[in-house]
């Protein structure tokens, strides 16, 4: 087997892995006495209703939210779709229906709460004052500034009716069951979606510190509602959280395991590097060069050949107008630092088949990338500094297109170091 279809094989893996027909059935809670009443928001949410209906005999309800192009076909539970990354004012209409569903219920009830990355967008409900153009613009501030997910996310549940543990507490009385398929490093609760369902320890002043720290110019309005106070969320110990239940039934640890389980049913020895890899994605492409070269010239700290894996969600601070990319930035990054070595290759892709705003996975990297970019007059270095990882990777008719791939835990790294220059993998 060459090298690019091993890679191929570990990213598929780690996709398949957190498909909601496989790990969702699991942590299902028992019927209760009065209604079942389905809510969700997030890029694989679609998903997991159609999971919930194929596996719930009985009534129930519910409405949930995807992005545009990731619905699925149910039969009770309404799907509507929204944009993401930036919200839309269908996004609005789906948050305000969702906070109608759960009016009303009664401790005999319960909502049974599908959440998955993406919700922060999809699931926009406008704290009190913003409008939707002042959220737009937030998020498309957060979206180019390089700040992480936790702090993005700290900024969006201060400026949300529904985050933050407001949807939670809408529910009140009836009890709640949240089921999780983590995008975030650390798989926080309160990071997956900006946590609608669960309480939130940072405050309004936190939320500040970050816009400053970035630099990020932000509408009055939106300055106005956190410096006053009044876009903080709900904080633990509050009474109408006291019942929630919250079960991450799929993280990036997970999918990076059934990569690995995959490479070494192949003969490949792999090893896990970590799940949470954070930082600037050329920083980090950098970085991970280094450790390829060191296992392909030293020896150190594993003998090749072998595969490296990593998870975590780094960022882009945008300084160019290219097409962008976190995943194909890092790949960019990387290549630069392997110079062409013969026996490195690399693949990385976002799990939900969307790298940036473009509908393209990710990339792959062979050790002649640099080499037929050059021959096509692209001059790598150019094309990092522009942010354009896309328009480089495919120049060269690497990119990686899946399509909506119905899940979403983070990005998937993994850098092949070979036994020999052709690249064999046995």
């Amino acid at each position: 087997m060459n090298a690019r279809d091993l890679l191929r094989r570990t990213f598929d893996a780690a996709v398949a892995a957190a498909q909601p027909s496989l790990c969702l059935p699991a942590h299902l809670p028992p019927r209760p006495a009065g209604r079942l009443v389905v809510i969700g928001a997030g890029k694989a949410s679609a998903a997991m209703a159609r999971a919930v209906e194929d596996n719930v005999d009985g009534p129930l309800e519910g409405l949930v939210v995807t992005r545009y192009g990731y619905a699925v076909r149910c039969e009770r539970i309404e799907i509507v779709e929204a944009a993401h990354p930036v919200p839309d004012a269908a996004g609005i209409a789906a948050a305000r229906r969702i906070r109608e569903k759960v009016t009303g219920l009664t401790p005999d009830d319960l909502v049974l709460c599908l959440i998955s990355g993406g919700g922060s967008a999809l699931l926009a409900a406008p704290g009190p004052g913003l409008t939707l153009a002042d959220k737009q613009a937030v998020n498309k501030a957060l979206l180019d500034s390089g700040a992480n997910i936790s702090e993005m996310n700290c900024v969006r549940r201060h400026l949300s009716a529904l985050k933050g543990g407001r949807l939670a507490a809408a529910c009140h009385p009836a009890k709640v069951v949240t089921l999780l398929i983590s995008d975030v490093p650390g798989d926080d609760p309160v990071d997956i979606a900006s946590g609608p369902t669960v309480p939130d320890p940072t405050t309004c002043r936190d939320a500040l510190a970050i816009i400053r720290r970035y630099a990020i110019e932000v509408p009055p309005n939106v300055r106005k509602l956190l410096e006053s106070g009044e876009g903080e969320s709900v904080k633990p110990g509050d009474a109408r959280l006291a019942g929630i239940e919250t079960r991450m039934i799929a993280t990036p640890q997970m999918a990076l395991e059934a990569a690995a389980r995959v490479a070494r049913e192949s003969g490949m020895p792999t090893h896990i590097l970590g799940d949470r890899l954070e930082g600037e994605a050329r920083d980090v492409g950098t970085v991970m060069g280094g450790i390829a070269l060191q296992v392909a010239d030293r020896r150190q700290p594993f003998a090749p050949p072998c595969i490296l894996l990593s998870g975590g969600e780094t960022t882009v601070t945008i300084r160019g107008k290219g097409r962008g990319g976190r995943n194909v930035e890092f790949l960019l990054a990387l290549a630069i630092a392997l110079r062409g070595h013969p026996a490195i290759h690399a693949i990385a892709g976002d799990t939900d088949g969307v790298d940036g705003i473009e509908e393209v996975a990710g990339a792959y990297l062979a050790p002649d990338s640099l080499e037929r970019a050059w021959a096509k007059g692209i001059n790598p270095n150019d094309s990092l500094a522009n942010n354009d990882g896309h328009g480089f990777f495919g120049a060269l008719g690497d990119g990686i297109v899946t399509g909506p791939t119905l899940t979403n835990v983070n990005d998937f790294r993994a850098v092949l170091v070979a036994a020999d220059a052709g690249g064999r993998t046995s």
